[in-house]
């Protein structure tokens, strides 16, 4: 079930990668850029965006490009050759050949964690594609930490509910220092008479039964009368309860199943 489900979401992933609508890329310190006029090519020149914001022109020296998009840095160029009476009418081409001011790191339980650039409008979902998804042992809540005018805040995405709805409404646009982080998805630990002992992931509203079925089920000498969890409560104090078969588990139950005495 848990394959058929990332298939879906890697499906999901390709559909909102695809339906994206470019947009413009912002210069940044660090970028390199190829710049060109038409009929001088004396003036080409390749060269990085200096951490202040400036490129180094030939005829004109210093620009600042950061903060503006391809266009509006091209027109300015064109604007400054055009104005000093080195050019006239210049076309000026720029074409960025390594984007590294505008990068969003994806952490935790993706298949490729690391920093990707945004390469156009990316969201959530599109960060994730790129990461090669959610791994086995991701959970369904992904956290988003981003920093707008200074200000930082957290959010969470539901892949699984996204999966479901087709809802987008979380699926942010991503901006350069953005982070994503996929946690571990819960467990819960199952001991005692079952067959396979030991930590197992805990799905959605899964009951005892099921973590029963997850375990392997019993073995010849165990009973589903008197299965306990241990759990721990508000206060973290641990607590053992019994519970029934159709009672939902939490996130680091422990159950134990007993032998029968019959």
């Amino acid at each position: 079930m848990k394959q058929i489900l990332l298939g879906i979401f890697a499906v999901l992933l390709a559909w909102s990668m695809g339906s994206a609508h470019a947009e413009e890329l912002v210069l940044g310190g660090g970028d390199v850029v190829k710049i060109s006029v038409f009929g001088n090519p004396d003036l080409a020149v390749e060269t990085r965006v200096s951490e202040s914001g400036f490129i180094t022109m030939p005829l004109v020296g210093q620009v600042a490009v950061a903060g503006l998009s391809s266009a509006a840095a091209e027109a300015k160029i064109a604007s400054m050759l055009e104005r000093g009476n080195f050019v006239k009418k210049p076309q000026v081409n720029l074409l960025i050949t390594a984007l590294t001011s505008q990068q969003v790191s994806v952490l935790g339980q993706v298949k490729k964690a690391g920093r990707y650039a945004i390469d156009g409008r990316r969201s959530v979902l599109d960060m994730l594609a790129l990461a090669g998804g959610i791994d086995t042992n991701g959970g369904d809540i992904v956290t988003v930490v981003r920093t707008r005018n200074g200000k930082v805040t957290k959010d969470a995405l539901d892949t699984a509910e996204v999966m479901r709805t087709a809802d987008m409404a979380g699926n942010y646009d991503l901006q350069g220092g953005d982070v994503i982080f996929v946690e571990r998805a819960p467990r819960f630990y199952i001991y005692g008479e079952v067959q396979r002992p030991g930590m197992l992931r805990l799905e959605r509203q899964m009951t005892v039964l099921q973590g029963l079925s997850a375990g392997g089920g019993l073995t010849a000498r165990g009973t589903e009368r008197g299965l306990r969890v241990k759990r721990r409560d508000a206060s973290g104090k641990m607590q053992i309860i019994s519970v029934k078969g159709d009672d939902l588990l939490q996130p680091d139950d422990v159950v134990y199943v007993k032998e029968s005495l019959f």
